[in-house]
């Protein structure tokens, strides 16, 4: 039993040693599915969802993190944001770091969603009840920033404070909208068919940068017009793009194959970090890539557990939060890690 302890303890070290960029690594949450997790503007806190069942959730809620306690006790339990009813997903520190918006369900239904399952397909929902609200740090809902019939989630903030992104699909697609931070002017700034989601402003706050399918042949079109009328998308094959904020100068970064998502810019604006599994054989292997934003110069940031995604930087660029299911002792955990970022 010693002996495999200590095999364990050297690969360990010997994964960390290589993930190079990643220095003083510490775990944030200790249970349940926790995503998503992105700071507030002065870096002290991070909105995240969870589902941990020690926390008595049956679904999705929101909860803003500090950091700092966090950081030192493995029991802490940060507040709730969220209402607590219906699922919800995405949420984001608005620019005066005392409001945060999220999606929720809850308007239509105060229960939890049903998971849609097909055998055989990895699927995500998307909930014709999702709408983005805007919360304070104490739960109460102060706006709802979008009231169209079906599915409006994904929202991030600008950097300047004056925009939202979203993802929508109002207009019969899964588009990429922008509207001004008190939810006026919304506007849909892509057009091409397939599934336009997770998109992050680039930190001059000119770009944006997101993850897309796109559906080429006859039957990959009907299968994805098949499952969006069902509420539903498969994630499997993804590549990465950037646009400016108005949809123009629309660029394909990524030609790797598979799922390529969840990316963000790094603080110097001229490479992007995401997840993806192209590498892998099996699949499920999702590792933290960067890569230039002209396409070139990928490597490999994460090489420890089967899972990593949801990263984001801090404010100030010095480190980076993102999720992962190591160590989590055999479990299907996946827990916030944070750790100082070196380029």
């Amino acid at each position: 039993m010693i002996r495999y302890i200590l095999i364990l303890t050297c690969l360990a070290n010997m994964a960390h040693a290589q993930e190079k960029h990643l220095k003083n690594l510490k775990q944030l949450t200790h249970g349940g599915d926790n995503a998503e997790a992105y700071f507030s503007p002065d870096g002290k806190f991070a909105s995240f969802q969870s589902n941990n069942m020690k926390w008595g959730l049956s679904c999705d809620q929101i909860f803003a993190l500090d950091l700092a306690k966090a950081a030192k006790d493995s029991t802490y339990k940060p507040p709730m944001v969220s209402t607590g009813k219906g699922r919800t997903t995405c949420s984001y520190y608005m620019p005066d770091g005392k409001h945060i918006l999220y999606a929720s369900t809850h308007k239509g239904d105060e229960n939890c969603p049903a998971a849609v399952e097909i055998k055989g397909k990895y699927l995500w929902a998307v909930y014709k009840d999702f709408d983005i609200y805007v919360t304070d740090l104490k739960g109460k809902i102060q706006k709802q920033l979008t009231d169209s019939p079906g599915y409006d989630a994904e929202a991030t903030v600008s950097p300047k404070g004056d925009k939202i992104v979203f993802t929508s699909d109002r207009s019969g697609d899964l588009e990429l909208w922008i509207m001004d931070i008190d939810g006026k002017n919304q506007k849909q700034i892509t057009n091409g068919l397939g599934y336009d989601g997770g998109a992050f402003f680039s930190p001059d706050g000119k770009r944006l940068v997101f993850r897309a399918s796109r559906p080429q042949t006859d039957e990959e079109v009907k299968e994805y017009k098949d499952l969006l009328a069902q509420h539903l998308v498969a994630p499997t094959h993804m590549e990465l793009y950037t646009c400016n904020i108005d949809g123009s100068d629309l660029k394909q970064i990524t030609f790797l194959g598979k799922a390529n998502w969840a990316p963000f810019f790094h603080p110097g604006g001229k490479k992007i970090i995401f997840s993806s599994n192209h590498h892998s054989k099996k699949g499920y292997d999702f590792q933290l890539f960067m890569i230039n934003d002209d396409g070139t110069g990928l490597e490999q940031i994460t090489n420890e557990s089967m899972f990593n995604a949801f990263p984001m930087f801090s404010p100030d660029g010095k480190k980076l939060i993102f999720s992962s299911n190591r160590h989590n002792y055999g479990t299907r955990d996946t827990n916030l890690f944070i750790a100082d970022w070196e380029d």
